[in-house]
C-alpha cells in the first residue's frame, strides 16, 4: 500500500484508522509490539504520521507507549473491563433515560427499526455486533450530548480490546436481544426511570458474561 492510495484526509487520521481497525481484528493482539518501521514500508509513509497516529490511538487507550521501548497494543485487565463497563452503564443509562423522556415518534420509530434488524441478525455474529452497535450510539446521539457520545465512543473502542467478548459466550446473544427488547419495551412506554434500570441492568449482564 503506498501512502497516494490512502484517503484524502489528514495521514495521521487514516493510519490510526487502519490500525485500529488491525487491532480490533486482533490481527494486531493485545501486548503485541507495535513494528514501527515494519508498518511504514508496508503503507508506505514515514515514520512521522505513524508517529502521530500511534498517539491517537494511545489517547483512546487502544495502544500503550511505553519509554524506551515503543509502542504496544493495550491490554485489558480485569479491573480495566469492570472500570469500562461501570462508565458505559452510567452514561448509557442516562441517555436512554433523556431518550424515553425526550424523543420524538420519529425517533422512536427508527430505533424500532433498528431493533427490528437486530432480531433479523441472530443468526449472524458479525451482523448482530455492528447494528447492536449501531442501536447503542443511536441512542445517544438522539440524547443529543456530544460530551457524553464521545466518551462512550471512546470506552467502546477500549471495551473492544477485550478477547473474551461477552457476545461470544454461548447464549449471551441470546440474553442480549431479550435485554434489548425490554429497553425498547421501556422506551416506547416513555417510562424514563424503567429505561435506564433497564439499560444498566444490560451493562451489568455483559460485564458479568465477559469477565
Amino acid at each position: 500500500m503506498s501512502a497516494l492510495s490512502l484517503a484524502p484526509r489528514a495521514l495521521y487520521e487514516e493510519v490510526a484508522e487502519l490500525l485500529r481497525q488491525r487491532i480490533f481484528s486482533r490481527e494486531l493482539e493485545p501486548g503485541s509490539w507495535i513494528d514501527e518501521l515494519k508498518i511504514a514500508e508496508e503503507y508506505g509513509i514515514s515514520r512521522t504520521p505513524l508517529r502521530e497516529a500511534l498517539k491517537v490511538l494511545a489517547a483512546e487507550g487502544l495502544v500503550t507507549m511505553k519509554v524506551r521501548r515503543g509502542a504496544y497494543v493495550t491490554e485489558v485487565s480485569d479491573k480495566d473491563l469492570s472500570d469500562v463497563y461501570h462508565l458505559l452503564a452510567l452514561l448509557e443509562s442516562d441517555a436512554a433515560a433523556v431518550v424515553a423522556q425526550h424523543a420524538t415518534d420519529a425517533d422512536l420509530d427508527e430505533l424500532k427499526g433498528l431493533h427490528a434488524q437486530l432480531e433479523a441478525a441472530l443468526p449472524d455474529r458479525d451482523r448482530f455486533f455492528a447494528v447492536n452497535e449501531r442501536f447503542h450510539m443511536r441512542v445517544l446521539e438522539i440524547a443529543s450530548n456530544r460530551w457524553r457520545e464521545q466518551m462512550v465512543a471512546d470506552l467502546r473502542k477500549v471495551m473492544k480490546l477485550n478477547r473474551h467478548n461477552s457476545l461470544l459466550k454461548t447464549g449471551r446473544i441470546d440474553d442480549s436481544l431479550a435485554e434489548h427488547r425490554a429497553i425498547m419495551a421501556a422506551l416506547l412506554a416513555r417510562n424514563a426511570p424503567l429505561t435506564q434500570q433497564r439499560m444498566q441492568e444490560h451493562f451489568q449482564n455483559g460485564l458479568a458474561a465477559a469477565s
